[in-house]
């Protein structure tokens, strides 16, 4: 599930060329603050999947919620320790 997710996400990475410096520039609008620089377009592609992923794992952690995408929907359930 954890990677599909991730997958869709990736899939609505939107790049440009930043022209001052000609370096590839990627977010997903979505996930606010999941963005990533590189000289190639891979190399940004790579960097941002890394982004996402530890963003993800943050907000699971901070109890926090995720962005439904492509239907795909991951739910944090809290549980009361024993």
């Amino acid at each position: 599930m954890l990677t599909k997710y991730l997958e869709a996400a990736m899939k609505q990475a939107k790049y440009e060329i930043l022209e001052e410096d000609k370096c590839f520039y990627g977010e997903i609008p979505e996930f606010k603050g999941v963005y990533a620089t590189a000289e190639t377009l891979e190399g940004c592609r790579n960097e941002l999947a890394e982004v996402l992923e530890e963003w993800v794992f943050f907000r699971i952690y901070q109890h926090l919620d995720l962005p439904v995408v492509n239907g795909i929907e991951l739910r944090i359930i809290k549980t009361l320790a024993a």
